[in-house]
């Protein structure tokens, strides 16, 4: 995937309503899964053991944490586009979001994003908001359908 590059905020305002670049397949390891439930203290047994999800879990194998598909999004949104002018991003929120599928270990997933809205804000800044699908390879439903709320500097 080739990333869009706007020079600034008037530039990048062009593509309010369009979809970005669709992402790469990044495939969802068991160690991504464990260091997130290190990370989050998450440690239920259906990210984290192998084996007793092999037996009990009716898919057979360890699930990604939804969250961490949401905690993907703001590199997935890094891989799509830049705005040479930007000095500076913060995450600033989500709508909407939810967990229609869950994601076995080693799945695929890559994002489809559209810029929905965009806002000025205090100090020389955006605020934008994308529409977010997450995909799972080979599933008819997604992993996650989030609105993903970014504040930009200049």
């Amino acid at each position: 995937m080739k990333a869009l590059e706007f020079i600034d905020f008037e530039d990048f305002r062009k593509i309010k309503g369009a979809q970005l670049p669709v992402g790469d397949w990044y495939t969802i390891t068991q160690e991504m899964i464990n260091d997130f439930a290190n990370a989050t203290l998450d440690k239920q047994w259906i990210h984290v053991d192998e084996k007793r999800a092999a037996k009990e879990s009716p898919f057979r194998s360890t699930v990604a944490h939804g969250f961490m598909s949401v905690a993907m999004i703001s590199k997935l949104l890094e891989e799509a586009f830049t705005i040479k002018s930007v000095k500076m991003g913060l995450n600033y929120g989500l709508n909407k979001v939810r967990f229609p599928n869950p994601v076995p270990v080693n799945s695929q997933l890559r994002m489809i994003t559209v810029v929905k809205e965009i806002e000025e804000i205090a100090n020389n800044g955006i605020k934008v908001t994308f529409s977010c699908t997450i995909e799972i390879k080979r599933q008819d439903k997604p992993a996650c359908v989030a609105e993903f709320i970014a504040a930009l500097f200049e």
